[in-house]
């Protein structure tokens, strides 16, 4: 049955059908050949059962944050203001993408937003300035994945609802390994551009009264993380309500900084509804071809299969990554996430694995997978945003950094410490 729910998965997607639209038809497929009685009859119990919970409240809230952001012009300030303070390195401007990326990542929770923010103002600046395409295009590519670790991450609460797994913990542990990341992509960039100068464009060094001046236009993105992380550590507020008071917080600074007006709230509520939508099909659709995969004994022939090898649970947790590195070229992340979790997590658990580590774990994999073709969604939103060029430019220039995830994901098999540590200092 694996076999032909991975191809039948292929097949679907590659005739551009809407992922969530893919799960529910492969879901009706194993319901018709593989359970022993009609599951569709709760189809209905079962779209409002996996679309109720508070938690995922928080979505819809997060990705609106991060539109209010964009669309108020305060990412672009941002961006600007990274720029005089990494433009001397080598590789210059190519650091300010991943470091307005990083700051991006602390408010919006999405990587594409993320990634579409910085491309919608970098790309101009790579062109006039001389920079190599393909690096400058994967670099932006790369820090946009970084909205997925660093938190709040939806992705990690979509992660914490379907395993039932501490929220506010996977936060604390994905922010170590999203710094440490994000610093790896900037030694990285530092390397290669030293390494090759022709590919790092201009440097330019801006004067320090400059630099200071434009430190107050990070503090709209620093103030914004710490009232949303601030108001949950300090137990003031959940997710879903910290998440609520983020949005309050973006609408009264882009008030201060640049006004709201009727188009840009009208902008971020459209943008906003467009992708909760999709990511509540992906839910839902998902929810029900788990269920129906369970009552078909996917788990079971799963558990099988791996105990069939015979290998000790560090052999067979590479073999679960090495599963997801695959699987990571082929299906959108959102899709990936939710469609294995409750096959994989309770394995891993079995083995001894801690769920917040294999949480993180996890998202770095799916980081990796956004950045790989040929469904990397981030490849293309980069390229979207670019006004000449091929696929080809970006997808080379990710290459370095996808090697840099590679080795994240073996420091935290080798050290989960990296992940856990500050879960268990502030607990």
């Amino acid at each position: 049955m694996i076999g032909t729910l991975s191809v039948s998965l292929l097949a679907l997607l590659s005739i551009s059908l809407p992922v969530g639209v893919v799960l529910f038809l492969l879901a009706f497929g194993i319901d018709q050949f593989y359970s022993s009685f009609p599951l569709i009859r709760g189809l209905g119990n079962m779209v409002w059962s996996s679309s109720k919970s508070a938690t995922l409240i928080a979505i819809p809230f997060f990705v609106l944050l991060g539109e209010i952001l964009v669309r108020s012009g305060i990412a672009s300030r941002t961006y600007s203001a990274l720029d005089r303070w990494f433009s001397w390195l080598p590789g210059g401007l190519i650091h300010a993408n991943v470091a307005t990326a990083t700051m991006f990542s602390a408010t919006s929770g999405s990587s594409v937003a993320t990634a579409a923010t910085v491309a919608t103002v970098a790309m101009p600046q790579a062109e006039r300035l001389g920079y190599d395409q393909r690096l400058f295009s994967g670099a932006i590519a790369a820090g946009g994945t970084l909205g997925i670790m660093i938190p709040p991450s939806i992705n990690l609460i979509v992660y914490g609802f379907l395993t039932q797994t501490s929220i506010p913990q996977l936060f604390l542990a994905g922010l170590v390994p999203g710094l440490l990341l994000a610093l790896a992509f900037l030694v990285v960039t530092a390397l290669i551009c030293a390494i090759r100068p022709d590919l790092g464009g201009t440097r330019r060094v801006f004067p320090f009264i400059d630099m200071l001046k434009a430190l107050t236009e990070l503090l709209p993105i620093i103030m914004l993380f710490t009232l949303i992380i601030g108001s949950i550590y300090m137990g003031w507020a959940t997710p879903t309500e910290a998440a609520a008071v983020g949005v309050a917080g973006a609408m009264l600074i882009a008030a201060l900084t640049s006004g709201i007006t009727w188009k840009m709230m009208e902008a971020s509520l459209l943008g906003t509804i467009k992708i909760t939508a999709m990511i509540m099909l992906v839910v839902i659709g998902a929810s029900f071809l788990n269920f129906t995969l369970a009552s078909a004994g996917l788990g079971r022939e799963l558990q099988e299969f791996l105990g069939s090898l015979g290998l000790t649970p560090f052999w067979t947790l590479l073999v679960i990554v090495a599963i997801y590195i695959v699987l990571g070229f082929f299906i959108e992340t959102l899709s990936l996430m939710v469609v294995t979790i409750p096959i994989i997590v309770p394995l891993v658990l079995e083995l001894g694995y801690d769920p917040v580590w294999f949480g993180i774990l996890m998202i770095v994999l799916i980081e990796m997978a956004l950045i790989t073709p040929p469904v990397g969604l981030n490849l293309y939103v980069v390229q979207g945003a670019r006004r000449s060029g091929s696929m080809s430019d970006v997808m080379l220039g990710s290459i370095p950094f996808v090697l840099t995830m590679g080795l994240m994901v073996a420091a935290l098999i080798a050290m989960p410490g990296i992940a856990l540590f500050l879960p268990a200092v502030l607990q």
